[in-house]
C-alpha cells in the first residue's frame, strides 16, 4: 500500500480528530495492515481510541478515492501536498509532538530563517507601526516572517514583510487553502503565494472552526527559530502560539506596552514570564546571530558614515542674554555673563558655561548622528566615530 497516499486519505477523512489523526501517522506501521476485528487491541498498542482506528480503517478502504480527489483540488488552486513521508517537509516541524501528517502548501517555504510575528486581532495604530517597522526590517534582512493570515496584527506583518525588497513571508491558515477566510483578503492572499508560501494542514473544504486556530498556532511556533508578539489581550490565541514556542525551545520576544491598555496586558504578562524585551529588530537580528543563523541579505541598520555623507552638524552652545547697549546689566561682568559664573575656572577651554553642557560638547565632539528609519518614524541614531 502507497503509505503517502494513504496519509493524504486519512487526512481528507472528516471523520478522525487531529489527535488520533496525527497518531496514526506516526504509528502507521503498526496498524495499516490490522483488521476491523483486532482494533481494540491495535488501538491500544498505537494510543487512539478504538472507535478513531475503526473510522481510519474505513478511510484505508477509500484511500484511491480519497487521495486522488485531494490531489486533484491541489492542481486546480495551483497547491501540492506535502507529506512527513516527503524530502521536502519541514524539518522544525519534527520537533512538535504531534506534527501534522499532511501539508497543503501554495507557494514555496524558502529555507531562509524565519521569525513569527503575532498579535491581536484589534491592534491599534501603535502595534501597526511596530508591526510594520519590524517585518519590514527583518524581511529586509533576509529573514522570512511568519504569520497566521488573521486580520490585525497578522495582515499588518504580512504586508509589510512583501513591501520590503525581496521579502519573503509565510501565512498558516486555520482552514482549508480554498476557502477565504478572513474575507475579502484573496489579493493579500495570492501575493503571499507569490513571493512566500499559505500553508494549511486542513484539508481543502474546511471551515474556521474555533479550535482550528489552537492547533494552527503550533506550526506557527514551530516552523521559526523565534516568535515575537506585539499585543496580545489576556485571552488572545497569539499567547498559545508564545507558550508553544516556549516549549519547544524557541526564542519568544514581546513588545513592551502601557500597563493601563488590554492590548499589552498579554506582552507584559510574557515579559514577566521571561520573554526576551523587542525594543527594535536589531535585537532579533542580533539573536539571529548568536543562534548561527546566516542572513544573507543583512544589512546594518546603523552604519558608519562614509566621505560623502558627513556627519550632521553639532548644534552649538546654547546663547546667553545678550549685553544690552548701555553696557553689562547689573550683576555682569564685562563679558556679559555673571560675575561668579566668568570667574569660576577662569583659563580653563569653556569656562563660564555649565558642567553639563561641557560634557555634552565632549561628547558629541568624538560622535557622529544619523536618521534612521523606522516605518513612519525617523531616529536620530548617534554611533562613535
Amino acid at each position: 500500500m502507497d503509505e503517502r497516499r494513504l496519509l493524504i486519505a486519512l487526512n481528507a477523512a472528516s471523520s478522525l480528530t487531529r489527535a488520533a489523526l496525527c497518531r496514526l501517522a506516526q504509528t502507521l506501521a503498526a496498524w495499516r495492515d490490522a483488521e476491523p476485528g483486532d482494533a481494540v487491541a491495535v488501538a491500544a498498542r498505537v494510543g487512539v481510541p478504538p472507535e478513531q482506528l475503526r473510522r481510519a480503517l474505513a478511510a484505508r478502504g477509500r484511500t484511491g478515492e480519497l487521495a486522488d480527489g485531494e490531489l486533484a483540488r491541489a492542481a486546480k488552486h495551483g497547491a501540492r501536498l506535502v507529506t512527513c513521508l516527503d524530502e521536502d517537509y519541514p524539518p522544525p516541524l519534527a520537533d512538535l509532538g504531534l506534527p501534522p501528517p499532511v501539508l497543503y502548501v501554495r507557494g514555496a517555504l524558502g529555507a531562509a530563517p524565519a521569525v513569527a510575528i503575532v498579535g491581536s486581532r484589534r491592534m491599534d495604530a501603535y502595534g501597526r507601526e511596530v508591526a510594520e517597522c519590524f517585518a519590514g526590517r527583518l524581511a529586509a534582512a533576509g529573514v522570512a516572517v511568519i504569520s497566521g493570515f488573521a486580520r490585525g496584527i497578522d495582515a499588518a506583518a504580512h504586508r509589510a514583510a512583501l513591501a520590503a525588497l525581496d521579502g519573503r513571508t509565510v501565512a498558516v491558515l486555520g482552514c482549508g487553502l480554498d476557502v477565504d477566510y478572513p474575507r475579502r483578503q484573496r489579493d493579500l492572499a495570492a501575493a503571499i503565494a507569490e513571493r512566500g508560501a499559505l500553508v494549511s494542514e486542513f484539508p481543502f473544504g474546511a471551515e474556521p472552526r474555533p479550535w482550528h486556530f489552537p492547533i494552527r498556532n503550533r506550526v506557527i511556533a514551530a516552523l521559526p527559530w523565534a516568535t515575537l508578539v506585539v499585543q496580545a489581550t489576556p485571552r488572545s490565541g497569539s499567547l498559545i502560539t508564545a507558550h508553544h514556542a516556549m516549549e519547544l525551545g524557541r526564542d519568544v520576544y514581546a513588545v513592551p506596552g502601557r500597563i493601563f491598555d488590554e492590548r499589552s496586558l498579554g506582552t507584559n504578562h510574557l515579559l514577566a514570564d521571561g520573554a526576551l524585551v523587542a525594543r527594535c529588530p536589531e535585537d532579533l537580528i542580533e539573536g539571529a546571530a548568536r543562534h548561527g543563523l546566516a542572513m544573507p541579505g543583512q544589512r546594518p541598520l546603523f552604519a558608519p558614515p562614509d566621505a560623502e555623507t558627513p556627519p550632521a552638524p553639532v548644534p552649538p552652545p546654547r546663547r546667553h542674554r545678550r549685553q544690552g547697549a548701555g553696557g553689562p546689566a547689573a550683576g555682569q561682568g564685562p563679558d556679559g555673563r555673571g560675575r561668579r559664573r566668568a570667574s569660576r575656572g577662569a583659563g580653563r577651554p569653556g569656562a563660564g558655561r555649565p558642567a553639563r553642557s561641557r560634557r555634552l560638547d565632549s561628547a558629541r565632539a568624538g560622535a557622529g548622528v544619523r536618521a534612521v528609519r523606522c516605518g513612519d518614524l525617523e531616529m536620530p541614531i548617534w554611533y562613535l566615530k
